[in-house]
C-alpha cells in the first residue's frame, strides 16, 4: 500500500468518525463518549501526517505507536456507542468498526515491520 493510499484511507476513516458523531444525541452519555470519540477518532489521520515527517525512525516509531494507540481507543468507543444503542445507523456504525479492525492491522504489522529495520539498521 501506497503511503498516500493509507493517508487518504485514514482521512477517510476520520470523515466517517466526524459523520457518526453528528448523529449520535448529546445526553450526558452520548456527549462524553463523542467528545471521546471525536478527539481518537480524527486524530489518527493526524498523527499520521506527522509521523510522515519523523525526525528520525526512533521518531517514526513513536509516532505510528500513537495512531495504532488512538485507532484502540476508537474501537473501544465504537463498540461502546454500538453495545449502549446510541446509534440507530447501525450499519455506518459496523462500517466505521470494520475499517477501524483493518487500521489496527496495517499499523500493528506497521510498528512491527519499522522495528525491525530499526534493529537491522543499528547493528
Amino acid at each position: 500500500m501506497k503511503r498516500f493510499d493509507l493517508e487518504e484511507r485514514l482521512i477517510l476513516f476520520s470523515t466517517l468518525i466526524i459523520e457518526i458523531v453528528n448523529k449520535i444525541p448529546t445526553d450526558k452519555v452520548g456527549g462524553h463518549l463523542l467528545g471521546q470519540l471525536v478527539r481518537s477518532g480524527t486524530s489518527v489521520s493526524l498523527n499520521y501526517g506527522e509521523a510522515q515527517s519523523g525526525e528520525s525512525r526512533k521518531d517514526f516509531i513513536h509516532k505510528i505507536k500513537i495512531v495504532l494507540k488512538e485507532l484502540r481507543e476508537t474501537f473501544i468507543c465504537l463498540e461502546l456507542i454500538k453495545r449502549s444503542h446510541l446509534l440507530e445507523d447501525e450499519i455506518g456504525l459496523d462500517k466505521a468498526l470494520n475499517e477501524n479492525n483493518q487500521l489496527i492491522a496495517i499499523f500493528v504489522k506497521s510498528v512491527e515491520t519499522a522495528q525491525r529495520n530499526n534493529e537491522l539498521e543499528r547493528k
